[in-house]
């Protein structure tokens, strides 16, 4: 149980820093509404535990692959970064009331899950993670490993949720002028990281 929770608030404190994926989630919440942002950080939080089960089985072979690999991965983010901060930008016309016209979250769900594979560096946190936890010293088997994907699955998830219904509960006081610069200041911010995504190495 114990090894749980800290997991749980590892896995918050690995979600909490603001980058393009928190600039997503809390755009699309206030464009979309809670659901929409909520699907968004699940997608999210899927992509972290399926990092930390890499690290926590010993699947050397894949995480191997998506280091050496990572500087093609970084790019193709960093494009998708760049085409959704430009989108959120020229979404939303002053005095257009905005209409939620997408046909399904599943679109919410993997863009925001492959995004977050897109940082293979993340394997790096997890590694760092599980020695901090001891996972293989102190405490061993596959139970451990288990254990501690559901956590940081849990806490990833928990700390979506809580930005989610924040975001939705200032919405009340956002209007159509102030959504359209909403959308520029957090396009623009997308489309930086992806830019850095891209030109970084």
């Amino acid at each position: 149980m114990i090894l749980l929770l800290k997991s749980i608030i590892l896995g918050a404190v690995i979600a909490a820093p603001v980058g393009p994926m928190c600039i997503l989630c809390i755009n699309r919440t206030l464009i979309y509404g809670l659901m929409t942002g909520v699907i968004t950080g699940l997608g999210i939080a899927t992509a972290d535990a399926i990092y930390c089960s890499i690290v926590g089985f010993g699947i050397t072979v894949v995480s191997n692959f998506l280091l050496s690999h990572q500087f093609i991965i970084r790019i193709l983010g960093g494009i998708l970064l760049c085409y959704l901060g430009f989108n959120t930008i020229i979404k939303t016309k002053v005095g257009e009331k905005i209409k939620d016209n997408r046909k399904t979250m599943l679109g919410d769900y993997f863009s925001s899950f492959i995004l977050t594979l897109t940082n293979p560096m993340t394997i790096l946190t997890f590694i760092a993670i599980f020695a901090g936890l001891g996972v293989g010293s102190t405490y061993t088997g596959y139970g451990h490993a288990i254990t501690v994907v559901i956590g940081v699955f849990l806490g990833s998830l928990i700390w979506w949720l809580l930005i989610c219904l924040v975001v939705k509960i200032i919405h009340k006081k956002i209007n159509t002028t102030m959504m359209k610069w909403i959308n520029y200041v957090s396009g623009g911010i997308i489309i930086v990281f992806g830019l850095w995504a891209v030109l970084a190495f």
